[in-house]
């Protein structure tokens, strides 16, 4: 077997730029990996592409699994190429597997079409149990398919019933798909997700399930109309569509070109787009104070003690939380 060739930081970065989707593919996958010599090289390559980036608009796609998210972003995909001669994107954030750790679903096989499109890259990620259904370091890999050209960028979550707010909070434009006839369509799905939904998309609106989808739409309009209005100006709305038939995806990308045309014309998207990042400072600040605080030679040597007197009930995860936190706080003011 070949031994693929090791890259260096140059070559990653004029292949991205030259929207290589092989070596975009290998950049994702040195950012998603632990090693630390693999994590400095992507920071260094996701920085030198930042220039390049935040030149699309990009959308959050969330929904319960079997709501046809797939299906529907591949018929999205094909229209926006096919209408209109866009490059899209998709980043599937994909179950894990709990033994290896790798996506379970793989969306690239559920999206055969649309793979095939010269002017489409999809790819799968691990969520590998992160908040939200996103993966790690989506906010990367957006940026990565920015630089190579990819006017838009498609975030499919897990959708698992987990809090959507962490991929709200890296798009532009948060779609939620729904299902209709599957009962208590909107009594079911959560208050807070449709509170962040710029569009809701009923999808299988189809054959004799047609009437049901738009009664369905209705109400998911009507339910729109008791939410908080968005900072945007924007007024969320429902369509139904079929990923099969095509119906209703016209307006579906309608939607997301009126709502980019409104949030950039009064300043709301730049606004967005700079709350983002300061949400990604604090979460990388976040994330590298756990990693230090985790890798700490004196925490790391009395964390299995406080974990026995956890579990035999001897004190409460938040004393020995208390106690690991003010030894790790008094070792660093020693310089240890």
């Amino acid at each position: 077997m070949k031994r693929r060739s090791v890259l260096s930081r140059d070559e990653y970065i004029e292949g991205i730029l030259r929207c290589d989707r092989r070596i975009l593919s290998r950049a994702i996958t040195l950012i998603e990996s632990s090693r630390a010599a693999d994590r400095e090289l992507a920071e260094e390559i996701v920085e030198a592409c930042l220039p390049h980036a935040e030149r699309s608009i990009r959308i959050g796609i969330t929904g319960v699994p079997g709501a046809g998210k797939s299906t529907l972003i591949e018929a999205l995909g094909q229209y926006v190429i096919g209408e209109y001669g866009q490059s899209v994107a998709v980043l599937a954030v994909d179950p894990s597997s709990q033994v290896t750790g790798g996506s379970i679903l793989g969306d690239k096989t559920r999206m055969v079409s649309l793979a095939a499109c010269e002017q489409a890259f999809i790819r799968p990620s691990p969520s590998r149990g992160s908040y939200g259904g996103v993966a790690q370091h989506t906010r990367e890999a957006m940026l990565l398919c920015e630089a190579a050209g990819y006017g838009n960028v498609f975030v499919e979550t897990v959708g698992v019933g987990q809090s959507e707010t962490a991929v709200h909070d890296m798009v532009d434009f948060f779609l939620l798909v729904m299902l209709s006839g599957a009962g208590d369509e909107l009594q079911g799905m959560k208050r807070g997700v449709m509170e962040l939904a710029d569009l809701i998309a009923v999808n299988k609106a189809d054959g004799e399930n047609v009437a049901c989808a738009e009664r369905t739409r209705a109400d998911a309009e009507t339910a729109l109309h008791f939410f908080p209005a968005p900072p945007s100006g924007w007024t969320p709305r429902a369509v139904a569509c079929s990923a099969i038939t095509g119906r209703g995806i016209p307006a579906l990308w309608n939607a997301v070109r009126e709502f980019a045309d409104l949030a950039q014309g009064n300043g709301s998207f730049r606004q967005n787009r700079r709350e983002q990042r300061r949400r990604w400072l604090r979460d990388a600040l976040e994330h590298g104070l756990g990693q230090l605080f985790r890798s700490h030679p004196m925490v790391r040597q009395q964390v299995a003690a406080f974990e026995s007197e956890v579990l035999e009930g001897r004190t409460t995860p938040f004393c020995a939380a208390r106690s690991l936190l003010e030894l790790y706080a008094g070792a660093s003011r020693q310089g240890m």
